[in-house]
């Protein structure tokens, strides 16, 4: 019996018990001796299981939220094609690069790559997205879309939604959009989504999408702590993060889905009534230029129509948009 799918095997009986089970019912069910099992224990717990022991009853799996591995990321996951292949890493450079090094060497659609940290995640503009190991959710998943380059920005928007309705539904929380790649909670960001394409002849080729959630983290660094939070600081309590990722790639397909069928009009309804940058004054610093206005609603292509004060109105793909009372 191979080491892992022993170690996999033991983890299996414990959360298929409701009670505590002997060592040597273990022993007799997995036909390896009791101080095998004992390793395989310590090497779970050693992973962030909570396995409760207790002399003549045995062990107890009491906890495992603090655990993201393949096995707990794939136990349960209910999509078609999303994460159909998924690839677990303790740490890589960034999500986004090694799905791009799998679709290289023709990985199929919907193959998702997390990573428990990251050295060099990325954010919008080139920004560094800081993924520190045992807090938050980094992963990155790869389409092969039959789109041309102008309609990937919806893929952006579909994917904002499905966080923040996931969000919404498993922690009750009132997440909202700030336009058009972010995830917020009150005034500060909880997610950040990077979208990336390689495209020929006006057709795509491939798109990465790229998933940060801030979800245990307990501190931020004083120069992003007034714009920055996380699940654990909203609810009070740690978060299952494997629990999480799976509800936030169930409708992170839904609505990509929801946006290749019906193209703008199957998601823009449900995400502007979420996007919180609509109905608020906007900056917006494109190149050289800078101009204000009101943001008054998303454009067919996802882009931002911007309402001036000469009263024209400005249609927005691109640059960096400040939010008043947001960020």
């Amino acid at each position: 019996m191979k080491e892992n799918s022993a170690k996999d095997k033991v983890l299996l009986l414990l959360k298929g018990s409701n009670d505590y089970i002997s060592g040597e019912e273990l022993s007799k069910r997995m036909g390896i001796t009791r101080s095998a099992i004992w390793k395989y224990i310590k090497a779970l717990r050693s992973e962030g299981y909570e396995i409760d022991s207790v002399t003549n009853k045995g062990y107890k799996l009491i906890n495992s939220t603090g655990v993201l591995n393949a096995m707990e990321l794939e136990e349960g996951l209910q999509t078609k094609v999303l994460g159909k292949r998924l690839v677990f890493l303790q740490s890589v450079d960034s999500t986004n690069q090694e799905v791009k090094r799998l679709a290289a060497q023709d990985a199929p659609h919907g193959t998702v790559v997390v990573a428990e940290q990251q050295f060099t995640g990325k954010g919008r503009l080139g920004r560094v997205w800081n993924s520190p190991p045992g807090t938050g959710i980094w992963f990155s998943f790869l389409l092969r879309p039959q789109l041309p380059p102008s309609k990937v920005a919806g893929i952006t928007l579909a994917a904002g939604l499905g966080v923040c309705m996931a969000i919404r539904q498993y922690t009750g929380l009132n997440a909202l959009i700030k336009w058009p790649n972010d995830v917020i909670i009150g005034n500060k960001k909880i997610c950040g989504i990077l979208t990336e394409m390689t495209a020929e002849d006006n057709r795509i080729d491939y798109a990465v999408v790229g998933i940060g959630i801030n979800v245990n983290t307990k501190e931020f660094a004083p120069e992003i702590r007034s714009k920055a939070t996380s699940l654990a600081i909203e609810t009070g309590s740690d978060i299952n993060r494997a629990e999480l990722f799976k509800t936030v790639l169930k409708y992170v397909e839904h609505y990509i889905d929801l946006y290749l069928t019906d193209l703008e009009k199957g998601i823009l309804p449900q995400y502007t009534g979420l996007c919180a940058t609509i109905g608020r004054r906007v900056k917006v610093v494109r190149g050289n230029s800078t101009f204000e206005g009101e943001a008054v609603s998303i454009g067919d292509h996802g882009d931002l129509n911007v309402k001036l004060d000469n009263g024209s109105t400005v249609a927005v793909n691109s640059g960096e948009v400040t939010v008043q009372g947001i960020y």
